[in-house]
């Protein structure tokens, strides 16, 4: 098995853990539409049963219907009847970043930034214990994942191995509680991660700062660690809150091209290099 599908393999896991209890509809369609769009379920898989799908989420089978519904409208689940029938994933035709921005617009600013604030509490406090536990030989993997994001010219890529370095710095934390939150946050903000990582110059920027948690790690210096760390969550989560409030400004502005602003104006700085 490749090293990608091993790492890849608590992610899978997290998919089909119980959902928040908030929401839960849309709470389900989160999770598995990010879990299609990251990789983690792949074109022309199925899905278990609605019976056994329903009781891994720890939802009832009537908002696990609801939620494939409205996977199905998006394109990302089909549904075939009869003998070797079920749901299957589907990867519709388009453009992933057209699909990833209309996800973005279903979080609300408040939900980003309560997000945001979650995970930077959970990766600073994975980096400070992590400068307390952790031996060098320990440290491979984390460098490991930092050159492989370093090389990764594809935004989706990108943002797989952004998530598995802060999973696997949890991991060096020692702590399989962070552990298994790092991975679950993963599967809500991972994808849309693919809308900040597409400019090569933020893409160093989130490199070197992941290096600069590495060596704090290494100096055992746990405030700093645990500081770059938040502040690595924080600048990327913000990017987002920007593209979200980029397209609520153009949800309220006049003329024909009401609504699609916030996507032309993401299109448009990654063209021209800008920070998205």
């Amino acid at each position: 098995m490749r090293r990608d599908e091993k790492g890849a393999g608590g992610a899978r896991r997290a998919v089909f853990t119980p959902v928040d209890t908030r929401a839960r509809v849309d709470a389900v369609v989160r999770r598995l539409g990010d879990a299609i769009e990251l990789g983690l379920l792949s074109d022309g898989e199925q899905l278990p049963g609605e019976s056994e799908l329903a009781a891994q989420l720890g939802v009832s089978t009537v908002t696990l219907r609801e939620a494939l519904m409205a996977l199905r409208q998006r394109g990302l689940v089909t549904t075939r009847r009869g003998r070797g029938g079920g749901s299957f994933v589907t990867l519709p035709e388009g453009p992933a970043e057209d699909r990833l921005f209309a996800r973005l617009t279903d979080w609300s600013t408040e939900e980003l930034r309560d997000l945001g604030d979650h995970w930077a509490a959970v990766s600073g406090a994975a980096a400070w214990l992590a400068a307390q536990r952790t031996d060098i030989g320990d440290l491979r993997q984390l460098i490991r994942s930092v050159d492989e994001l370093a090389q990764a010219d594809d935004p989706t890529a990108r943002s797989r191995v952004y998530g598995r370095f802060h999973v696997e710095l949890a991991a060096a934390a020692q702590s399989p509680r962070l552990t298994r939150e790092e991975v679950a946050l993963q599967t809500e903000v991972g994808a849309l991660l693919c809308l900040v990582l597409t400019d090569t110059s933020y893409l160093k920027e989130v490199t070197d700062r992941h290096r600069a948690v590495i060596s704090a790690v290494q100096d055992e210096a746990e405030d700093r660690a645990r500081s770059l760390a938040e502040r690595c969550v924080q600048a990327s989560m913000t990017r987002l809150i920007e593209l979200r409030l980029g397209a609520t400004s153009a949800a309220h502005g006049p003329g024909p091209e009401e609504g699609t602003h916030g996507r032309q104006e993401y299109r448009s700085r990654r063209r021209s290099g800008h920070p998205a």
